[in-house]
């Protein structure tokens, strides 16, 4: 009986620690040809050249403080193109006493070209212009897209 209780519990703490590092591993969504944005659609806009740029994260928001954000640029008929290297800057333009803000991510390429994985930290919440520019075998192209930070 106490050898059936402890092989149990071992099977049972063996599946925990899988699940939590299966958590650990990432946001669960991975990009693909079919589905390329990760997460939930934060905004989406025209980035030039016939191609859509989205911003996405795991809850669908930009908060004020750090954060991981995904960029996913695709063509009219939603599959990911590759547009080389990409860069991302959150705008805040000066308000009163308060100083322009400007606060860049750091982004990555992912499995799936055309899809970026990236790090910010947002300074607070409000109103921000987020400013994309990439360069590279799709051409170059710009979009500005108007997002809240709660």
């Amino acid at each position: 009986m106490r050898k059936q209780l402890f092989v149990s519990g071992a099977i049972i703490s063996l599946l925990a620690l899988i699940a939590i590092a299966g958590a650990a591993c990432g946001s669960g969504s991975q990009p693909t040809t079919e589905n390329p944005v990760i997460g939930k659609v934060i905004k989406t806009g025209p980035a030039g050249n016939g191609l859509t740029v989205t911003l996405s994260s795991d809850t669908g928001t930009l908060k004020s403080g750090e954060q991981e954000i995904y960029l996913a640029f695709t063509d009219a008929s939603g599959k990911p193109v590759d547009v080389g290297s990409v860069s991302f800057n959150n705008r805040m333009p000066a308000m009163g006493s308060m100083a322009e803000m400007n606060n860049a991510a750091t982004l990555t390429t992912t499995g799936t070209p055309g899809v970026y994985r990236g790090k910010i930290d947002v300074e607070m919440a409000g109103e921000w212009q987020s400013q994309i520019a990439y360069e590279g075998p799709a051409g170059k192209g710009k979009a500005t897209l108007s997002v809240t930070a709660r």
